[in-house]
């Protein structure tokens, strides 16, 4: 049996394949029909290019329904799709090309100059762009092929995805997910949260990432429904669309800011039977005055790139605000001590899963691979939790720092090193702090150097920190906020203890 992700979808697509699957903000409206015809097209060019099963395939690109097809392409032929955020910069893409060595790289217009000086040095074959309505090279190339394509016969082992996630080590990692890892989560999640003939999505999430991606858009095609599929999440555009929706998808920053309209309310969530929150913890006064406004309880999940989803609240029974629900069916979790002892109930300790939803690996990682799995198979979470007696798992912090700020996720490492090689810094530290809007705020904490001579660290200021890291990451990773401090406080091994730089600067 064909254990292709894209078979998988094809099996639950309606019969009519006239019926809507993306409704976009225009009011254009792509079948189901239409998305197996432009993914065949788009396969049968992944295959003209000379791109081979297991090859790569890398795309920065904005959210279009062109985009998701290329997606649905590359898993059909057989090869293995590399989403990357629009926001990164040069020294990003540089990396991911190089490390990955992908066969077609497919960028935005405005990034094609770059996109082929990177592809070039990198050893990539192919360059093609897709511009943010959705049209350029890659919609041109494929357009002669023919609208037939025999899906690729796939192994539930075989990659069908690489997302790149870092650690505090500061070199990002491949997450390496099989056509079986995102078969079982999209399997679970379907069933689990109910999906239903006469449910209608409202998408507002970015495509580059787990939760816009193999969690909302896997939903929908496994449910053989439509979706509103919107270029971003905008609260107006929102309070237009829920009375037509059923289900909503969102990071907490979405829910802060529908509150912030006069206009939310009972009335325009009549028709909705599920709200969803994910991708960062959601505050519980936010939980408490949506529930009050809306007559609504948020669901809240929790999941990693490492294997989608791991834990739900259930759809039916107690949504516990502060908790991220159970365990999901077919997910192991279990807490434990640092030598891996299975601890009591509401007793913190680290975060461990095992499930067939769990990747297989870092790509080109071996060692790394094996430090994050025990020897009977549990992955190594990093994040820190307690389970109640009865189940319910609430996480507490993460031990690998990592920063959430607007459902996106960002490594300190990075950033610190960008800032100590900036001159006139003598080392920095970068934290989260709580923020009522992005959930997670990133706030750097700076030691100036010794000045040598007049004026040395005059330079050296919040402004000039921010504008030269702008020109070298991502918006969402720039620090809201630099402090300057004469020294950061460290344990006795002399690893800087940034809990109490979060307790210092997180209660000014």
């Amino acid at each position: 049996m064909n254990k292709n992700l894209y078979a998988l979808f094809a099996s639950r697509f309606p019969k009519d394949k006239a019926a809507a699957c993306m409704i976009l903000a225009d009011g254009r409206v792509w079948t189901y029909g239409d998305i197996d015809r432009a993914s065949a097209r788009m396969a049968n060019l992944l295959v003209a290019l000379g791109l081979q099963r297991g090859d790569r395939v890398a795309a920065q690109v904005e959210k279009t329904p062109e985009a998701l097809v290329l997606y649905l392409a590359t898993i059909r032929a057989g090869m293995v799709f590399l989403p990357l955020n629009p926001a990164y910069q040069r020294n990003e893409i540089e990396y991911f090309l190089g490390d990955a060595k992908p066969g077609l790289f497919v960028c935005r217009t405005q990034s094609l100059a770059l996109g082929n000086e990177l592809a070039k040095a990198a050893g990539v074959a192919h360059v093609l762009e897709l511009t943010d309505s959705g049209t350029g090279s890659l919609i041109d190339a494929a357009a002669p092929y023919s609208d037939d394509f025999e899906t690729l016969k796939r192994k539930r082992h075989d990659l069908a995805a690489i997302l790149y996630t870092s650690g505090t080590t500061g070199r990002s990692k491949g997450a390496m997910l099989t056509h079986g890892n995102l078969a079982a989560n999209a399997k679970t999640l379907h069933a689990y949260w109910h999906f239903g003939p006469d449910d209608v999505l409202l998408h507002m999430l970015p495509i580059f990432h787990v939760h816009g991606l193999f969690v909302a858009c896997h939903c929908v095609l496994m449910n053989g429904t439509a979706m509103f599929f919107e270029p971003k999440f905008d609260p107006a555009r929102a309070l237009k669309l829920l009375p037509e929706s059923t289900v909503f998808m969102g990071v907490p920053t979405y829910y802060v800011r529908l509150l912030q309209s006069a206009e939310f309310g009972g009335a325009c969530c009549s028709q909705m039977r599920l709200f969803i929150s994910g991708s960062a913890p959601l505050l519980q006064e936010t939980f408490d005055e949506f529930k009050q406004r809306s007559g609504h309880t948020i669901l809240e999940r929790y999941g990693m790139t490492e294997g989608g989803m791991f834990t739900s609240n259930p759809y039916i029974g107690e949504r516990r605000g502060g908790t991220v629900g159970l365990p999901l069916p077919g997910t192991e979790v279990r807490i434990v001590d640092d030598d891996a002892v299975l601890l009591k109930h509401d007793v913190v300790g680290n975060i461990q899963v095992r499930g067939d939803n769990v990747f297989v690996g870092y790509w080109q990682m071996p060692e790394k691979t094996k430090e994050e799995f025990t020897a009977n198979g549990f992955f190594k979470t990093g994040d820190m939790g307690r389970m109640s007696k009865d189940g319910y798992i609430s996480i507490i912090g993460r031990s690998k720092d990592l920063v959430i700020t607007g459902g996106l996720n960002v490594y300190p490492k990075e950033i610190e090193e960008l800032i100590d090689a900036m001159p006139g810094v003598l080392e920095s530290a970068v934290i989260g702090l709580p923020h009522p809007d992005f959930g997670e705020a990133v706030t750097a904490v700076v030691v100036r150097k010794t000045p040598v001579g007049a004026g040395d660290t005059l330079s050296v200021s919040e402004s000039t920190i921010v504008e030269v890291l702008k020109a070298q990451l991502a918006n969402f990773k720039i620090p809201k906020r630099v402090h300057f401090v004469t020294e950061l406080p460290r344990n006795a091994m002399g690893k800087v203890q940034k809990n109490i730089l979060r307790q210092t600067y997180g209660a000014n």
